[in-house]
């Protein structure tokens, strides 16, 4: 893909300049600082090595608005031109790429703050992250134990990273450290594992860098989430007076919400933190080393920390639809009228402190239910029915 890519832009007269491996957010980041005038990512992300494509980010690092997609996408299916001979692009390879970034995302947090006192596992899932990872927190001082380095084109997210972190829990009992880092394959997403083996999602993330800027005054307004994000860190932000938002899901819909109301901080449950005061798009290298600035701060264990944020149950089931992933046959089928009355049957059980989130996937063939609430038996009761009624509503639509 990187030299498919590559022959388009050089036979369109683009020069090229190759940087990876390297974390999406790396891309992000050199984009602006090579001023370049845009900046490709290849990755599977979370997925498996077979949904390999294309992200592209502007000449200021951030994701593209929607319009601007669609149109490229448009442009796709146009008959293809190419530069005259005399007019090519040049390729060239930015050697020192990931000391940039290393030393980028270790400039994020004070100049004089060793993490020489902690003992980490970080796991990169066999991707992106494979060498920049382990070296920023052992440059930082840490004891590293590093899992999924081995990449072979087709191990990402295997087993591993974010997606899978039993690994990452077994080796954080095993090696008694003191705090478990999962990336997914591009290291845009982060999820934690505390001392003890309890996992810690992007949710509570959110809710410890809130709670810490909020008390030293530099939040800088509020939090925004998305649809799915727990219930438990929207209450917690309304006791501690934090404005919250909620987005789409995707965290190019976060990083728009932050921008249109001038805020720093927000993300997804997945793990996408994004603070805009250190970086344009998701970092889970950037994040977790808020979290360890954090820990270090408050002299207390990760499970301390978020202990005081609630954490409604839910559940989430994806209803397969078929087919490639597309989102006007979901949106349809989350319109029928069948689907749409389990959910307000659903809501109305559930009262206040409950919620009933549907969605089409953007990335693969479900239907995504999720219902929140006080009781886990009936917020899993309450999705199963929700989950049959799709089930059929897709069944009839695909036999249509």
């Amino acid at each position: 893909m990187e030299s498919a890519l590559e022959a388009g832009f050089s036979a369109a007269g683009v020069n090229v300049c190759f940087l990876g491996p390297l974390p999406t957010p790396g891309i992000a980041y050199l984009t602006r600082t090579a001023r370049a005038c845009a900046g490709v990512a290849i990755s599977a992300s979370h997925n498996p090595y077979h949904d390999n494509g294309i992200k592209i980010f502007s000449a200021r690092g951030t994701k593209l608005p929607g319009d601007i997609a669609a149109a490229i996408d448009a442009h796709m299916r146009q008959p293809m031109t190419c530069a005259e001979s005399s007019k090519l692009g040049k390729a060239e390879r930015m050697n020192d790429a990931q000391g940039r970034y290393i030393e980028f995302c270790k400039g994020t947090l004070p100049t004089m703050l060793s993490l020489s006192d902690l003992k980490i596992v970080v796991d990169c899932a066999h991707g992106a992250g494979y060498e920049v990872a382990p070296r920023v927190f052992a440059e930082m001082g840490a004891e590293v134990i590093a899992l999924g380095v081995s990449p072979d084109g087709f191990n990402i997210n295997r087993d591993c990273g974010s997606m899978h972190m039993e690994k990452l829990t077994a080796a954080v009992k095993k090696h008694r450290a003191d705090l478990g880092i999962a990336l997914d394959g591009d290291a845009d997403r982060v999820l934690l594992v505390d001392a003890r083996g309890g996992r810690v999602d992007g949710d509570q993330i959110l809710y410890l860098l809130a709670k810490r800027r909020h008390a030293r005054g530099e939040l800088g307004g509020g939090v925004v989430g998305t649809v799915m994000t727990n219930l438990g860190l929207e209450l917690a932000c309304k006791e501690m007076g934090i404005p919250f938002a909620r987005a789409p899901v995707g965290d190019r819909y976060v990083q728009q919400a932050l921008a249109e109301r001038g805020w720093r901080l927000g993300g997804e449950s997945s793990g996408h933190i994004i603070c805009l005061d250190k970086s344009t798009t998701g970092d889970g290298i950037i994040a977790a080393l808020e979290v360890l600035e954090t820990m270090l701060d408050r002299g207390r264990p990760l499970h301390e920390l978020v202990a005081d944020m609630r954490v409604f149950p839910q559940c989430m089931i994806n209803v397969s639809v078929g087919g490639r992933p597309m989102r006007d046959n979901g949106a349809a089928i989350v319109a029928d009228s069948r689907v749409a009355a389990a959910a307000r049957a659903a809501r109305a059980e559930l009262g206040d402190h409950g919620r009933v989130v549907l969605r089409p996937s953007g990335t693969e063939a479900v239907v995504r239910v999720m219902t929140e609430g006080a009781d886990r038996g009936r917020v899993e009761k309450l999705a199963r029915q929700i989950a049959a009624q799709v089930a059929a509503v897709a069944g009839a639509v695909a036999a249509a």
